[in-house]
C-alpha cells in the first residue's frame, strides 16, 4: 500500500490544514515520529551492525540509481496504464527500499527512502499535481517500514554470509511481514480516519494488490541477496520487476472491461459471468439467493431536460446508492441505459429469504427516494431531487435455476411495479400470474424536479 493506495483519502487536493482533526493529527504524528528515528539513528549510529562504511555508502548509491533507472524504463508502460486507470502510477520502489533497510547500517535506509521518494515526487507525482503533504506522509511510512525491516535482520545477525540457514531465510520473511505490515497499517489508518464510510477493502487494500506488495517485497529481498553475493547480478532483477509493471498493467486492462465508466459497477457482461459463478457456489453451499433488477422511472425526462451529462451524474450516485445498500460480496451491476441489477447470494432457504430480498429492495427504493444530486447544467448548477426507481426482485431457486431465469423473473416483476403506479418493489413470488412484457403508460405522474442553487 503506498501512494496509489491514498487516491482514496477525501479532499487529497486540499491544503494539509483542510484534513480531518483526526486524520491531521495522524499525519502529523506519523512524519514526526519518522523525522524523530531519523534523527536519533544518526545520533547514535548502527548498535547492531557496526559503523557505516564506504562500502555501505556505495551500496546505497547503487540501489539509489537502480531505483532512478527502474522509474525512468517504467515511464512508458505507465503511461499506458494512465489512460485506463484512476491512479497516475503504481509504485514498486519497496525493491529498493526494502533492500536498503535490510542491507544498510544506521540511518543509510532512511536515506535512501528519502532520495528515492524525492526523485519520484519531481518525475511522477508533482507533474501529476498530488498533495506535497500526502507524498511526505507516504515517504514517512516508509521509512518507518524500513526501520522495522532493519530492526529484525539486525536482530537475526544481519546478511552476512546469507543464505547459510534456515535462520537467514526465516530473518527476511519476518523482515518481509514487518515491513509489510508497518507500511499497510499506516496507510489504512490514514485511509480509515478520511471518512467514515469507508469500507475494509478500502481500508486494507484489494487482495491483489497486497499480493503484488508481498511480491514486490520478496524481489527486494532477493536484490539484497544479489547485492551481498554479487553486486553484478543486481541487474537481473530489473527484468522481473518490469513484468510486475505488465502485469498491473494486464490487470488493470481487464478490470477497465469490466467496470462500467460511469457508474463504476460491473458492466452487463462481466456481472453475468460472476452471477453464474456465484450461483453454482450457492448451489453447492445449500444457499437461496436473490436477483433485483430495478430501473430508474422518468429517466429520460432527466437528459431533456437537464443534459446528459446531468444524467450520468444521476447514474453515478445511483450506483454509488446501491453499493452502499448492499453487502461488499453482493454483485451489483449496470445493464445499460438506466437499468441496474443487484446479485444477493448466501440467504437461508426458505420464506425468509424473499422477506430479506424484499426488504432490501424497498431499502434502496428509499435511499434513491432520498437522494439529492448536485449537477452542472447548461443553466447553472442545480440540485436533482424526487427521483424513484421501480424494483422487481427473483429468488433463486423457487423463481429460477438460472441467471437468465432469475433475470427474466425479476424484469417481469419491475413492469408490474411499473404498471402499479412506479416508485415501488415487486416480487415475482407474490405475482398471480406471469405478465407479458409491456411498456406502461407513458402520461407520467411523478418527474424528478431540480433546485437551481443560489448565487
Amino acid at each position: 500500500m503506498d501512494e496509489a493506495a491514498l487516491r482514496l483519502v477525501p479532499g487529497a487536493r486540499w491544503a494539509l490544514w483542510q484534513l480531518p482533526r483526526r486524520l491531521l493529527a495522524l499525519v502529523l504524528v506519523v512524519e514526526t515520529v519518522a523525522v524523530g528515528l531519523v534523527v536519533a539513528v544518526a545520533a547514535a549510529g548502527s548498535a547492531t551492525a557496526g559503523p557505516v562504511t564506504a562500502r555501505d555508502v556505495l551500496l546505497a548509491a547503487c540501489l539509489v540509481l537502480l531505483s532512478v533507472v527502474h522509474v525512468e524504463v517504467a515511464t512508458g508502460i505507465e503511461r499506458i496504464r494512465r489512460r485506463v486507470a484512476d491512479t497516475t502510477y503504481f509504485d514498486l520502489s519497496s525493491v529498493w527500499t526494502f533492500a536498503a533497510a535490510v542491507m544498510l547500517p544506521g540511518v543509510l535506509p532512511a536515506v535512501v527512502v528519502i532520495v528515492v521518494y524525492v526523485h519520484l515526487w519531481l518525475r511522477v507525482w508533482k507533474p501529476s499535481r498530488v498533495p506535497l503533504y500526502r507524498h511526505v506522509y507516504t515517504t514517512a511510512t516508509v521509512v518507518l517500514a524500513a526501520f522495522a525491516a532493519q530492526a529484525v535482520v539486525g536482530a537475526a545477525g544481519g546478511l552476512a554470509g546469507f543464505p547459510a540457514n534456515a535462520h537467514g531465510l526465516a530473518a527476511l520473511g519476518v523482515a518481509v511481514f514487518a515491513y509489510a505490515v508497518a507500511n499497510i497499517a499506516l496507510v489504512a489508518a490514514a485511509i480509515a480516519l478520511a471518512g467514515a464510510h469507508a469500507r475494509l477493502s478500502d481500508v486494507l487494500g484489494h487482495w491483489d494488490d497486497n499480493a503484488l506488495e508481498i511480491a514486490t517485497l520478496c524481489l527486494g529481498a532477493l536484490t539484497a541477496v544479489a547485492l551481498t553475493a554479487n553486486p553484478w547480478l543486481v541487474v537481473l532483477v530489473l527484468p522481473p520487476l518490469l513484468v510486475l509493471h505488465r502485469a498491473v498493467l494486464v490487470r488493470q486492462l481487464e478490470e477497465a472491461v469490466r467496470t462500467d465508466g460511469k457508474t463504476g459497477l460491473r458492466t452487463a457482461a462481466a456481472w453475468h459471468a460472476l452471477a453464474v459463478r456465484e450461483l453454482r457456489r450457492c448451489e453447492r453451499g445449500g444457499f437461496a439467493a436473490g436477483v433485483l433488477v430495478l430501473d430508474l422511472d422518468h429517466f429520460k425526462a432527466v437528459n431533456d431536460v437537464y443534459g446528459h451529462l446531468a444524467g450520468d451524474d444521476v447514474l453515478a450516485a445511483v450506483g454509488a446508492a446501491l453499493r452502499a445498500e448492499v453487502r461488499d460480496h453482493d454483485l451489483v451491476g449496470r445493464f445499460g441505459g438506466e437499468e441496474f441489477v443487484v446479485l444477493l447470494p448466501d440467504l437461508p432457504h426458505g420464506g425468509d429469504a424473499n422477506a430479506d430480498v424484499a426488504a432490501i429492495a424497498e431499502r434502496i427504493r428509499r435511499r434513491i427516494a432520498s437522494l439529492m444530486i448536485s449537477v452542472a447544467t447548461p443553466d447553472g448548477p442545480c440540485s436533482i431531487r424526487h427521483l424513484t426507481v421501480s424494483v422487481g426482485g427473483a429468488l433463486y431457486p423457487d423463481e429460477g435455476g438460472s441467471v437468465q431465469q432469475l433475470i427474466a423473473a425479476a424484469d417481469t416483476a419491475v413492469y408490474a411495479a411499473k404498471r402499479d403506479g412506479r416508485n415501488r418493489v415487486r416480487m415475482a413470488s407474490t405475482l398471480p400470474t406471469m405478465l407479458p412484457r409491456t411498456h406502461p403508460a407513458t402520461q407520467p405522474s411523478h418527474i424528478p424536479t431540480a433546485r437551481r442553487a443560489t448565487p
